[in-house]
């Protein structure tokens, strides 16, 4: 939910703490408040022990991850994953099946191919691009055995969660938070963020949204949270350019290229940030018709930013959270 809060006297039992911590090529928030008896040392050790797990199980960079190591099994090979890589893989063919393929977790040799992967193919991108085809759906080549807790694939497919991963390490300091008995905290990963409750003075989390501009940070509006979380997808953060044109990191499964439309950035507000994450680059890809028409549809909060003629122009679509 989103909302407003007016002020009220701030809990003289409440102690405001803020740690952070380097996670997937870049850092991990938690800004929170508790008792002064909170042990912040103990709390930041669990917080880095769960974004380490997400990373270990999930990155395309670390060789051994469990992620690296299905995409390196044989064709069907059953290869058992652990719970929470199993979860993640779950969501993402989800929002993969109801985003009609604009999601998709099998993309990983698109990205790989343009540059933006683990074994940097900068030099060949140009020549690769016209022999890519659009990527066969993760759907139809993973097959998930949930009683098992293990996957096979059906045929060669190159996994890549760096859509959703972020979003899933959010959730995770979440729910370390949670169970350390936290119910006032705004915690985030490279700009992903999940809030619970509002600050003790009842004013909600306020988290800064990007300007969609090439080679600087402006902030074109705040949104305030409470009990939801929020996630970006762009074109104007990471890129490579090829005879004087950009190419952003967003690959479009559906055409085997890096994604080319109208839309600079989409922002989502949802209860989970593994579910923002997700869904943000989801209504990237689809663009400003398909994007719009399917987040009013399923009644996503998504705040669409669109270049037209070097302007930026703005569509609100209200979902659940919003009305």
């Amino acid at each position: 939910m989103v909302k407003t809060f007016s002020e009220q006297p701030v809990p003289p039992t409440l102690q405001r703490y803020s740690l952070n911590g380097k996670t997937m090529g870049t850092r991990y928030t938690a800004i929170f408040y508790a008792p002064p008896s909170a042990d912040p040392t103990a709390i930041s050790a669990t917080l880095q022990a769960a974004v380490e797990k997400v990373d270990r199980q999930m990155s395309t960079w670390i060789p051994t991850s469990d992620l690296c190591c299905l995409n390196a099994a044989p064709e069907n090979a059953w290869v058992t994953i652990p719970l929470e890589l199993m979860d993640v893989l779950d969501i993402g063919l989800k929002v993969g099946h109801e985003s009609n393929g604009a999601f998709d977790i099998g993309v990983g040799g698109l990205v790989d191919a343009w540059g933006f992967g683990p074994s940097a193919q900068t030099s060949s991108p140009q020549a690769a691009a016209p022999d890519l085809q659009p990527v066969t759906r993760a759907t139809a080549i993973l097959e998930v055995d949930h009683a098992l807790r293990r996957v096979r694939k059906r045929r060669p497919i190159e996994l890549d969660l760096s859509g959703i991963a972020k979003g899933y390490g959010v959730d995770e300091l979440a729910r370390c938070l949670d169970r350390c008995g936290v119910e006032s905290y705004l915690v985030g990963i490279d700009g992903e963020m999940r809030a619970r409750g509002a600050k003790p003075d009842g004013e909600a989390w306020a988290v800064a949204v990007e300007k969609p501009i090439f080679g600087k940070r402006e902030v074109s509006g705040v949104v305030e949270l409470l009990d939801a979380a929020i996630a970006t997808s762009g074109d104007y953060r990471y890129w490579i350019e090829i005879d004087g044109r950009r190419y952003a990191h967003t690959m479009d499964p559906r055409s085997g290229q890096p994604l080319s439309n109208t839309v600079a950035a989409v922002t989502v507000l949802m209860p989970t940030c593994v579910l923002a994450d997700a869904w943000a680059t989801a209504l990237l890809v689809l663009g400003e018709k398909d994007g719009v028409a399917l987040a009013r549809e399923m009644g996503i909060d998504a705040l669409f930013v669109l270049r037209e003629n070097d302007q930026l122009r703005e569509i609100l679509v209200s979902g659940r959270l919003l009305q």
